[in-house]
């Protein structure tokens, strides 16, 4: 177990910088997620600060420990990573789905979560990959 706490702890301890920069872009990039996913009627937020706590404190420290690791495998861990925050924001409404969403008129109400976490996984790779170029280019 403390090989696993070191691992952590060695994969978080990074330059304030690059953390400040995870944060901006994964800000920005949640809002304007939950800002087009009500604009097109498909599901948002039920308070606007939840971007804070589902893109800041839950998505960077995960961007975080999967950054050096291969495209599909970043996919594959976040995947469950968002598999546990969609359905758990759904579960206790933190989260809304708007009813008869082209989600769910594409995929099946359903479906609508499991959509949602197969669609949401892709930020981890890509997130990593946008900040990765916006670090060098600052640096």
């Amino acid at each position: 177990m403390s090989e696993i706490i070191d691992w952590v702890k060695h994969k978080l301890n990074v330059e304030k910088k690059l953390v400040v920069i995870y944060c901006v872009v994964y800000f920005l990039w949640g809002l304007g997620m939950n800002w087009f996913g009500a604009e097109v009627g498909i599901a948002k937020f039920t308070y606007w600060w939840q971007v804070i706590t589902c893109y800041i404190l839950y998505m960077v420290p995960i961007s975080l420990l999967l950054r050096n690791l291969p495209f599909h495998a970043q996919y594959a861990y976040g995947l469950v990573a968002m598999a546990f925050l969609e359905f758990g924001g759904y579960a206790i409404e933190s989260s809304y789905a708007f009813p008869n969403n082209l989600l769910d008129q594409f995929f099946g109400i359903r479906n609508f979560s499991l959509g949602m976490a197969l669609f949401f996984a892709l930020y981890f790779p890509l997130g990593n990959w946008g900040v990765s170029k916006i670090y060098k280019i600052l640096n």
